[in-house]
């Protein structure tokens, strides 16, 4: 990522509800599943704790925790691979992913 100098990198950003939930509405790229794709956004782009009130809202708009990648495989089963995912491996099964 090329930064202009006179823009700071944003790390550990807290975001708020309105935020949070502005996520539920990225479109994925075609043959990408949305409920994957949105998921996968969120683990990328939010600390632990954005992520666990991320994963609420998901659950709570009726979508799929589990749905699957381009891979064949969960954002749990993919994560897990994930050195510092432990916090975000929680969540997600909190919400019954598997």
């Amino acid at each position: 990522m090329t930064l202009r100098k006179d823009k700071k990198k944003v790390i550990g950003e807290h975001f708020d509800d309105e935020r949070i939930r502005s996520f539920l509405d990225y479109l994925p790229p075609e043959g990408v599943d949305a409920d994957f794709h949105v998921l996968e956004k969120a683990y990328r782009g939010m600390i632990a704790e954005n992520f666990a009130t991320f994963v609420k809202f998901f659950v709570d708009a009726g979508r799929n925790i589990n749905a699957k990648g381009p891979d064949g495989r969960t954002l749990l089963e993919q994560i897990g691979e994930h050195s510092q995912s432990e916090e975000y491996a929680e969540a997600l099964r909190a919400a019954g992913a598997k």
